[in-house]
């Protein structure tokens, strides 16, 4: 039962963040506009939960994409290469992501250090910024979690086909 709890949770762990998000994002604006138009009215923090709900959204969908491997890529132009060379390519691309990520995660740490220790607030709110501004942090941890996780997931495969394409969308190149 725990196990298949664990499950679940990793396995629609972004989906459910990512559409929490964009509900809250959703719900936010809805009532922004009945406020403003039925009730000529604002609400004060509807603009602020919005945009960092949309924010976490974003990087949870970055985490869900590489997950899924749905990021932009020119598959088209990899596919037409022998699997060897696909290969290849795919992981040079994937390494750079990687190194991106790797630093990114740095400066969100640094950035993060800056605000736990000159703390700041929102202005509607009055949350410390450190929380909302942790999604930077946590996004590109968790891309690095899912890469990760998807090249173990292909070398315990047989390191068959191009790492994290599903068999179904996999080359039908030649081995060369």
């Amino acid at each position: 039962m725990v196990k298949r709890g664990l499950h679940l949770i990793e396995r629609h762990f972004e989906e459910v963040l990512s559409c929490l998000g964009l509900s809250v994002v959703a719900v936010c604006v809805f009532l922004q506009v009945i406020m403003r138009y039925g009730f000529n009215s604002a609400l004060q923090w509807s603009e602020e939960v919005a945009a960092i709900a949309m924010v976490w959204a974003v990087y949870m969908g970055a985490v869900l994409c590489v997950r899924e491997r749905f990021h932009i890529r020119i598959m088209a132009g990899v596919m037409l290469l022998p699997r060897r060379a696909a290969t290849g390519v795919v992981i040079f691309a994937d390494l750079i992501w990687l190194g991106f990520s790797l630093a990114m995660l740095r400066i969100s740490a640094d950035y993060l250090t800056v605000l736990w220790t000159y703390t700041s607030t929102t202005p509607r709110l009055g949350i410390d910024e450190f929380y909302p501004q942790s999604i930077v942090f946590i996004g590109y941890a968790l891309m690095i979690v899912r890469l990760i996780q998807l090249y173990a997931d292909w070398w315990r495969g047989g390191r068959r086909g191009v790492p994290g394409m599903r068999p179904e969308h996999d080359i039908e190149a030649p081995e060369s």
